[in-house]
C-alpha cells in the first residue's frame, strides 16, 4: 500500500459532492427531507448551527447566545401564561 501524501490531489473522494465549505452542507438529512435548504431562514439557521465546533470557545459562546436569544421569548410566554392562569 502506498504512503498517504498530504499534498497529493488525487484522493479517493466523491468528485460529485460539493466541498464542505459550500453553504447547506451541514443540514441534517431530516431537514433536507422536509425541503429545508440554506436559502430559507430556518434552514440557514440549522446550517449555521451545524457548522459550530464545540472544541472552539467562541463557537460555544455563540451557541449559548443563540440559546438565550431563542429561549427567552419561550420563557416569557410561559411566565405570561402562568400569570394569567394563577389567581392573584
Amino acid at each position: 500500500m502506498r504512503e498517504a501524501d498530504e499534498y497529493d490531489e488525487d484522493w479517493d473522494g466523491d468528485d460529485d459532492s460539493p466541498p464542505v465549505w459550500f453553504p447547506g452542507g451541514h443540514l441534517p438529512p431530516d431537514a433536507r427531507g422536509m425541503g429545508l435548504t440554506h436559502h430559507v431562514p430556518d434552514g440557514a439557521l440549522l446550517d449555521f448551527a451545524g457548522k459550530l465546533d464545540p472544541s472552539l470557545r467562541r463557537h460555544r459562546i455563540t451557541a449559548w447566545v443563540l440559546l438565550v436569544v431563542f429561549g427567552l421569548p419561550v420563557l416569557f410566554a410561559v411566565l405570561r401564561l402562568v400569570d394569567a392562569v394563577l389567581p392573584g
